[in-house]
């Protein structure tokens, strides 16, 4: 079987994020199981974002598609493809734009609007639908209206890889110190204020408290001034992009996996901290709780119920192992080698 995939995201961890992790375990699944694999991007990068893409949605509209048993636009990518003939095409959403959105301001909010409004279109008119969980299912359809059938199939993890890093870069959590993690992209939906509000709390009973977050982006200098602010500099480090071996450490050496993010399509980032068998706090809120049903979760508009869950670990560590191992079983289902298997399954019932 023969599949292309378009995609504009950043072919990178540290620009693409949890949609470049998770297409590139995707990928290396199906090549695993037989599959012959091209995955198209952008020749060229320009400083629009939005730009790019409308350019990039433009030219692939000139390649040929003949050969191929299938096409995977991811997000909105392809949705000049879609309904225009050729080989069937799957309009494959990671985080739904129109639900981000919400959530940004200025002009942000002013691109991901136009954004969306190609995504609706490469839903309406695709020949299938996959996305990540069951919630952005119901976002898919509640914010694009009638489109082609969805169907859920979630983030893949290459466990092996990750296995193996964690053997090559062995760590462990500083029984000095309770130490918490927190790895994302610094967006306004990631709630990383609630976080430093919660820490700033927590450690009125925690008193060995660390925080350490990987990650960067245009909120830094907001959330930096608002640690200051919370007398947090003291416990907080900023880690910015982390490379794959330094991010091993970094799970490996927390007490607890910690993102409070309450827009989240999937959230590949749970699925790490599970293959680290740690713990994780986050909030009710988007698909967390059917990617990480095991974990603590705290109210999505309180630092207070936020902190409690911290404390409440910090304070058992017989908890923190049982809710780590239950993660840790609980991802092997998302191992690339079963993720690729049921993309398999559904690209042939289109066939």
């Amino acid at each position: 079987m023969k599949l292309r995939f378009y995609t504009a995201t950043p072919f990178n961890v540290l620009q693409g994020s949890g949609t470049f992790t998770g297409l590139n375990s995707l990928v290396n699944g199906l090549r695993a199981k037989g599959a012959t694999v091209e995955v198209i991007g952008p020749r060229t990068r320009l400083p629009n974002y939005t730009a790019e893409r409308y350019l990039f949605n433009r030219w692939i509209t000139s390649l040929d598609r003949g050969g191929c048993d299938a096409t995977i636009g991811y997000d909105l990518d392809g949705y000049r493809l879609a309904g225009n003939g050729g080989p069937p095409h799957i309009a494959a959403v990671k985080g739904v734009i129109a639900d981000e959105l919400i959530h940004e301001r200025g002009v942000n909010r002013v691109l991901l609007a136009m954004q969306s409004r190609w995504e609706r279109r490469h839903v309406q008119r695709a020949n299938r639908v996959t996305t990540s969980s069951a919630y952005s299912a119901g976002r898919i359809t509640s914010l694009y209206g009638p489109c082609a059938p969805v169907e859920v199939i979630p983030e893949p993890i290459n466990l092996a890889s990750w296995h193996d890093s964690f053997r090559k870069h062995p760590a462990g959590p500083d029984p000095r110190r309770f130490t918490i993690l927190c790895v994302c992209r610094f967006f306004p939906r990631k709630r990383l204020n609630m976080l430093l509000r919660a820490v700033a709390l927590a450690r009125r009973s925690i008193g060995n408290v660390q925080l350490r977050i990987v990650g960067g982006g245009a909120e830094a200098p907001r959330l930096r001034a608002l640690a200051s602010q919370l007398g947090l500099d003291d416990v907080l480090e900023w880690l910015g992009n982390a490379e794959p071996a330094q991010l091993a450490r970094e799970y490996q050496q927390c007490d607890v996996f910690c993102l409070p993010s309450v827009q989240e399509g999937f959230g590949v980032v749970f699925l790490e901290a599970m293959a680290a068998a740690k713990p994780i706090v986050a909030v009710r809120a988007a698909a967390v709780p059917e990617v990480a049903p095991q974990a603590l979760l705290a109210d999505p508009d309180s630092p207070e119920s936020l902190a409690e869950q911290l404390i409440r670990l910090a304070a058992d560590p017989a908890l923190r192992a049982t809710i780590g191992q239950e993660g840790y079983t609980r991802v092997q289902q998302f191992d690339q080698a079963v993720v690729a298997a049921a993309f398999l399954r559904m690209v042939e019932k289109l066939l």
